[in-house]
């Protein structure tokens, strides 16, 4: 059966799911969990799925599963393909201000970047998938994943043999966007979302008397002096094609009262890049300028950086499937290509490191909103189009079967 021929199908049933969509979605929101242990969010999502037949398999390490659909056709000579979908669950610590009636009723925890909505759409897309079991001709990982903001969540499941209980050989998510237009699907071959590692450097100098600043070795300028060196780095010395980019969000020396210099100094921030080899050139650039330019003012200093998410690449083959698969649901025009990567992070790139895959941003703009203006993911102000889970319910049932039917064609 030729995608063409259900996609009629598709839209209808994403449709008839909007209503227990919503329901569920406005209850993960009213409740939201931070980090790997997210056990109210599962308990929702498995009560939500509870009677259909799927096989549950619980993470170890996490409150996260996965959720197995064989279809009726395999062992009947068909191809027996695996797919992979998968949603996120955990929210952000965050205050809430929308003031929506199911705003969050935890204080500083929210859902500001639509986990929410990711957990109910697979929900709603696991309900329309076993319905049609019978015609699957392959199997469907249904992941539902907690951590996934900067708690490495995707990589804990993978460690817990999750993804090698039914092996998949294609994965795909969906990533919600309130500055995209409503039902809008975006997306880019290659390099769709950056690596993201955390950095720290402590420079260890002596402190004294800030009167008589050359009887001590003062940390503070050294740490201003290797910000500046940092930056002057990525401007020479990283292709502007092949960029990278490094921010110290923190540097922190106290020597207890205005006349006193510290003997430390500590910085912090963020290094994001789009390719492993501009990712190793930064780590051991970073390493040798923090070390370098304090020994030359007589301190020491110790680098180092925290092991984050790789980049998310986009295989050009299921970028193909998603663009043909939204198109054919909504039209020409529906799927645009992102002109260039962002440099957010997303822990999904664990997943595409080892399976071929995808992932694409549908837009939620509410309707009569400006999407450039709208509260971005991560505002406390943040909302969304509950009306366009449909179209991401339909989606994921769409590109599920014809990865299944076609594989990448």
């Amino acid at each position: 059966m030729l995608l063409s021929d259900t996609i009629t199908d598709w839209t209808s049933i994403g449709e008839a799911q909007l209503s227990d969509t919503i329901t569920l979605r406005r209850a993960i929101h009213a409740d939201p969990e931070i980090g790997l242990h997210c056990p109210r969010t599962t308990q929702k999502a498995k009560a939500a799925l509870a009677g259909l037949p799927l096989e549950i398999h619980d993470s170890t390490s996490t409150t996260g599963f996965v959720a197995i659909l064989r279809g009726g056709r395999n062992g009947m000579g068909d191809n027996g393909r695996t797919v992979l979908l998968r949603g996120d669950m955990d929210a952000l610590p965050m205050t809430e201000e929308t003031g929506l009636p199911f705003a969050s009723r935890t204080a500083g925890a929210m859902h500001a970047c639509g986990h929410d909505s990711h957990t109910a759409m697979l929900v709603g897309a696991a309900k329309a998938l076993c319905a049609r079991r019978d015609s699957l001709p392959g199997t469907v990982v249904f992941m539902f994943q907690p951590g996934e903001e900067g708690h490495h969540g995707a990589r804990f499941m993978m460690e817990d043999g999750l993804l090698d209980v039914a092996r998949p050989e294609a994965a795909f998510a969906l990533h919600i966007s309130p500055n995209m237009p409503g039902g809008t699907v975006v997306s880019r071959a290659g390099p769709l979302l950056a690596s993201a590692n955390t950095v720290h450097a402590r420079v260890v100098g002596r402190g004294g008397h800030a009167a008589m600043p050359h009887e001590n070795i003062d940390p503070i300028p050294i740490a201003c002096e290797i910000v500046t060196a940092l930056q002057t780095f990525i401007a020479r010395r990283v292709p502007v094609q092949d960029p990278a980019v490094l921010s110290i969000t923190a540097i922190r020396a106290d020597g207890g009262a205005h006349n006193i210099v510290p003997d430390t100094a500590e910085l912090l921030g963020t290094l994001r890049t789009l390719s492993e080899p501009t990712r190793a050139l930064m780590f051991a650039a970073f390493e040798r300028i923090v070390t370098n330019i304090a020994a030359a003012h007589g301190a020491t200093a110790k680098a180092w950086i925290d092991d984050g998410y790789p980049v998310t690449m986009n295989d050009p083959r299921a970028i193909g499937l998603i663009e043909a698969c939204t198109e054919r649901l909504a039209g020409e025009g529906a799927y645009r290509t992102m002109r260039a990567p962002m440099m957010g992070g997303e822990d999904f790139s664990y997943v595409l490191r080892d399976v071929p895959g995808a992932m694409a941003f549908l837009g939620v703009a509410p309707e009569g909103t400006d999407p450039a203006t709208n509260p971005p993911l991560h505002n406390t102000g943040m909302t969304i189009d509950e009306a366009v889970m449909a179209r991401g319910i339909a989606l994921h049932c769409a590109m599920a079967e014809h990865f299944l039917e076609r594989e990448f064609d």
